[in-house]
């Protein structure tokens, strides 16, 4: 029994046809694609895009064995049973008249959308983005700023006087620098558009698809049309070329025709937009004087795009470096008021130091102020002072009652009484004055 299953297991997996390799591919691709091989092929006839996938018509195309190897096991449908499961699948597939034309047919129509998402969109940035260039005011200004400053910076040289220059040549703006090497010329015009002609500052939001552009190639693009105009040209000569229908289910030419009538309105649209482009960058070399054979879509565009982004980058770094510049300042400032404040304070500091140690130099300052105040003349009296002044306004009232009650009892004529009393009053005075100017002399 065990002799038995061993000889039918070796006879299944007996090849007559494929090489070991070739089987073994196909065998993987046939286990991951889990369909009976009759399905498959009713898939194939009908062109059953739900179950067909860009992949699997690909893996298909890639492991399927040549025709010659498919018209041989086409002969051996009669030892089915005997075949390895890849040969029975190409069996099966044997019986499907032209399949790989049928197979490279569909896979074109399954990419043939995705062909035109990924052709039309760089159509459309580089025809755009030759329009933006050729109707930015601003831009156009800023070329005629730089070719101003070069030309006053070759004043005297033979370059001098120059009517033009090559868009290549905006991105050598950054390797000419200042003499302190810390400003480029880029910077340098970038701050005076910014100070001067501000509107300038807006050419990059003008210039929208200069980006999407610069990552065209004209040699690729081209290619693409190019090969996708032969494959619809191909499809419509095997669809007039193409065998009946080998049965109910065999949709190929009836779907292909519909496709390929779709797919020419398309494509020739889009040779039109194409035609148009390259004849709008022709335009935008004669504009800016260059020739658009020798300097290449990506090139061109490239070093613009380079250019807007270093003169943005240009103008962050201009408004760092101010930035820089004004903190340095207010650093310096508040740095100077620091020490006036100090010097101030050490000078108080000392002023007062030299009057609480009794320097001459402090009293002699502060006898000028009391002089030039007046405070110097204004006597102040003292308790002292005071007590005589009342002692000598005592001695005055007394001698004020004696004279009232004198002059009471007298005749108007002065007795000689009356003379010593006048002589003693003046005498009191006297003194009254002495002993208020004893302080002063005492002092």
């Amino acid at each position: 029994m065990d002799d038995k299953k061993a000889g039918q297991k070796k006879k299944v997996k007996e090849l007559k046809v494929l090489d070991t390799k070739a089987s073994q591919n196909l065998s993987i691709f046939l286990g991951s694609f889990r369909l009976p091989y009759e399905e498959i092929k009713n898939v194939i006839l009908e062109v059953n895009e739900k179950v067909l996938t860009e992949s699997m018509v690909q893996n298909l195309l890639k492991q399927l064995p040549e025709q010659e190897q498919l018209n041989v096991l086409a002969e051996m449908k009669d030892d089915y049973e005997d075949l390895a499961e890849s040969e029975q699948f190409g069996v099966v597939m044997s019986a499907v008249k032209r399949l790989k034309p049928r197979l490279s047919a569909i896979l074109f129509k399954l990419q043939f959308e995705e062909q035109m998402n990924n052709i039309k969109p760089d159509v459309v940035s580089v025809t755009a983005a030759c329009e933006e260039l050729r109707k930015s005011s601003n831009f156009t200004q800023l070329l005629q700023i730089i070719l101003l400053v070069g030309n006053y910076m070759n004043a005297g040289s033979r370059n001098a006087g120059a009517f033009g220059f090559s868009i290549s040549y905006l991105c050598k703006l950054r390797d000419t620098k200042s003499a302190d090497q810390k400003m480029t010329l880029l910077h340098f015009i970038a701050d005076m558009c910014q100070e001067q002609y501000t509107d300038i500052m807006h050419f990059t939001e003008e210039l929208i698809h200069v980006e999407k552009a610069s990552k065209v190639s004209a040699e690729t693009l081209q290619k693409n049309i190019d090969q996708m105009g032969k494959q619809i040209k191909d499809l419509e000569k095997d669809i007039e070329t193409f065998p009946p229908p080998q049965c109910d289910k065999d949709l190929f030419v009836e779907k292909m025709t519909s496709f390929v009538g779709n797919a020419r309105e398309q494509y020739e649209k889009l040779d039109l937009m194409h035609q148009n482009m390259i004849k709008q960058y022709e335009d935008l070399g004669k504009y800016f004087v260059f020739d658009p054979k020798k300097m290449s879509i990506e090139e061109f565009f490239g070093d613009l795009n380079n250019f807007c982004n270093m003169f943005q980058q240009a103008v962050k770094e201009n408004q760092k470096r101010k930035e820089a510049e004004e903190k340095m300042r207010r650093a310096k400032l508040a740095k100077e008021k620091a020490e006036k404040e100090k010097e101030e304070k050490q000078k108080k500091s000392q002023l007062l130091d030299i009057n609480a140690d009794g320097d001459e130099t402090g009293i002699m300052d502060g006898l000028l102020e009391a002089l030039q105040s007046g405070a110097a003349f204004r006597r102040k009296r003292g308790p002292r002072q005071a007590a005589n002044r009342r002692a000598g306004n005592a001695v005055t009232s007394i001698l004020a009652k004696e004279l009232l009650q004198d002059d009471t009892s007298s005749t108007p004529k002065k007795t000689k009484k009356e003379e010593s009393k006048a002589e003693v009053l003046q005498e009191a005075d006297l003194e009254l004055d002495l002993l208020e100017d004893a302080p002063s002399r005492a002092s």
